[in-house]
């Protein structure tokens, strides 16, 4: 299974950013998708989740300003793109966005990451 990450950027506190991870691959063997992030100097944070049938969790740090959504391939599993929308951005959001899967063998994939900077 690969990951790659693409959206991140630079916003201004209170704007809206969507973050998007394309997943290929043997997706059969994902059983759900999320999202974490690292702050510098901090641990990485887990931010939401999403089952291949929608179910959907998100931290309570970031309710109600942030969702996960995924577009999931309908036959062979060949593609996933999962989209965290981030909305409401405060400065202490700023962070490397990772995507990850999670096999129903538990073995974690991961992305490369995505840069978020929220600043004026």
């Amino acid at each position: 299974v690969t990951l790659v990450e693409s959206g991140g950027g630079l916003v201004v506190p209170g704007g809206s950013l969507r973050v998007s991870c394309s997943a290929s691959g043997m997706l059969g063997d994902v059983r759900y998708w999320g999202w974490y992030r690292q702050a510098p100097g901090k641990e990485r944070e887990i931010v939401a989740t999403i089952s291949r049938d929608g179910f959907a969790k998100v931290n309570d740090s970031v309710q109600g300003r942030f969702f996960i959504s995924g577009e999931f391939a309908k036959s062979n599993f060949t593609k996933t793109t999962v989209f965290l929308q981030m909305n409401t951005l405060k400065p202490e959001d700023t962070a490397v966005y990772f995507c990850y899967a999670r096999s129903w063998g538990d073995f974690d994939y991961w992305g490369q990451g995505t840069q978020v900077t929220v600043s004026s």
